[in-house]
């Protein structure tokens, strides 16, 4: 009887142990690596988004995009395109500069409908011209 106990309580370790690492860390993707499901300008994503959320959520949540147009303002591993958009870098660049056109293809994490914003993450440049 307390054999079975101990490995009952054993198991239920075990599994929790393995849980645990597939929630922290199962997850991971490396969306630099993913080719891109959809490829839109800013101004077009984000008409579709301010026309129906529930539709391009369904449609682009979650899923890695390429997305084009001029940068607004770059902070440390950020980059804002068109004042809507803000893309989370995977690393830094350097290259990226204030008013130039760039694809950046990352991760579409959400939208704030009352900013009026569309944010992704794991962001890495395609092109800069």
């Amino acid at each position: 009887m307390k054999k079975k106990i101990i490995l009952t309580a054993l198991a239920i370790t075990v599994l929790a142990v393995f849980g645990y690492y597939y929630v922290w860390y199962g997850g991971a993707r490396n969306v630099s690596a993913e080719d891109a499901v959809f490829n839109v300008s800013s101004k077009s994503i984000i008409a579709e988004f301010n026309s129906d959320i529930d539709k391009s959520n369904t449609k682009y949540l979650e899923k890695a995009i390429a997305i084009k147009g001029v940068v607004s303002k770059i902070n440390q591993k950020q980059v804002i395109i068109d004042n809507t958009i803000i893309c989370d870098l995977k690393e830094s660049d350097s290259s990226i500069k204030e008013g130039q056109q760039v694809t950046l293809k990352g991760r579409v994490v959400g939208y704030d409908d009352l900013m009026g914003e569309l944010k992704l993450d794991e962001c890495s440049v395609i092109n800069n011209d």
